[in-house]
């Protein structure tokens, strides 16, 4: 983790500091609580210090030893990270105007589809909600033909009532057919669908988000990086599966490199976030022309960045091996947003072992936009 270094205890041999102990518990507690602890029938195996060593008698070893020793076993099966050649291109982007709907609402409404496979409606869901929104979630029945109608139809009015479309992560479908994304995107290129939408964004000044397995549907509906649905090109941008050819979950550090979308309006210009990742179909691709087109256009949002706060090709900080290290994308105006890591899973008291900043604050400025 943090690489923090630990003196154990020599009372315990070897042989009872690596046997099987099923149903143990280890805690990491301050000094002062040391004694309930053991009053309790816990036992102190050790203390924590601001050595980079584990320590027990005579022996020492170096945590970054150690760690190379634990990745290179399974390194060559699954492999940690996977560098590609090249200097990821740093984008900024900076807009003096600040974008506000025309129409305003105290409490927007938010609607999130649920289909087969996603698994982040509920995180979403609670994220919104404590931003100050009305959250309605629609699961997709597809157990049969009219389940599916039924569901389109049912879909369709909550959008009409609706200010914002969030699509949740997961993986739809078991990520088919052929590729992530794709079942969500063929749902949403019903007609039914695809005008509601259309007309939500055209006419109504309405917010789309995607997260993961979200982003990926905007992107294969077209909706991303070109603000409408529509057939796509073989050099359309899209994402592929990752460099390191596996699924990824970690904490990545992101860097803001626009201030177009409204999403970001709250989040710092240049401001560093960390952000967990989750998902084996992440590597954003586009040509070089595309590339240069979104960054133009302020449509570059999000980065990887490495510990100096540069765009990096380096799988350590970006594990999927992303195109210019991009990690979220905007359509033109900035009103719709799509990335890949999970912003809604962050709350006060999770990863807390991980220094940095975590709160990007995408939701609230969602909902600021409307008041």
């Amino acid at each position: 983790g943090n690489k923090i270094g630990i003196d154990i205890s020599d009372k315990f041999s070897i042989k009872e500091l690596l046997e099987e102990s099923h149903g143990s518990i280890l805690f990491e507690i301050s000094r002062e609580f040391q004694k309930e602890f053991e009053n309790q029938g816990f036992e102190s195996i050790g203390s924590t210090n601001e050595s980079n060593f584990i320590k027990y008698g005579e022996s020492e070893i170096l945590i970054d030893d150690a760690i190379k020793a634990w990745e290179k076993t399974l390194n060559p099966i699954f492999p940690i990270k996977k560098d590609v050649l090249g200097i990821a291109e740093k984008v900024k982007f900076i807009s003096k105007e600040v974008k506000s709907a025309n129409i305003k609402i105290a409490r927007p409404k938010v609607f999130i589809p649920a289909f087969p496979g996603t698994n982040c409606e509920y995180d979403t869901k609670k994220a919104f909600e404590n931003a100050g929104a009305n959250v309605e979630i629609v699961v997709l029945n597809n157990l049969s033909s009219y389940g599916i109608m039924e569901s389109i139809d049912r879909m369709v009015n909550v959008i009409e009532k609706s200010q914002i479309i969030a699509l949740p992560g997961g993986f739809s479908a078991g990520d088919e057919p052929d590729g992530s994304g794709k079942f969500i995107a063929s749902v949403f290129r019903n007609p039914k669908m695809t005008e509601a939408v259309m007309e939500f964004i055209n006419n109504r000044d309405g917010l789309m988000i995607g997260i993961c397995n979200g982003f990926q549907a905007l992107i294969k509906l077209g909706l991303l990086p070109y603000g409408e649905i529509k057939e796509l090109k073989n050099d359309s941008p899209t994402l592929t599966f990752n460099k390191i050819g596996r699924h990824i979950s970690k904490v990545a550090r992101t860097k803001v490199s626009s201030n177009l979308s409204p999403w970001l309006s709250l989040a710092d210009m240049d401001g560093i976030y960390n952000t967990p990742l989750s998902h084996g179909e992440g590597r954003f691709i586009c040509t070089e022309k595309d590339f240069e087109v979104l960054k133009n256009n302020g449509q570059i949002a999000t980065q990887y960045v490495n510990y100096e706060g540069n765009p990096t090709y380096d799988g350590e900080f970006n594990p999927n091996g992303s195109f210019n290290s991009v990690e979220g994308i905007t359509s033109a105006d900035g009103r719709i947003f799509g990335k890949m890591g999970h912003n809604e899973r962050y709350t006060s008291n999770v990863m807390k072992n991980i220094p940095g900043r975590f709160d990007i604050k995408i939701f609230e400025a969602g909902v600021k936009y409307f008041k």
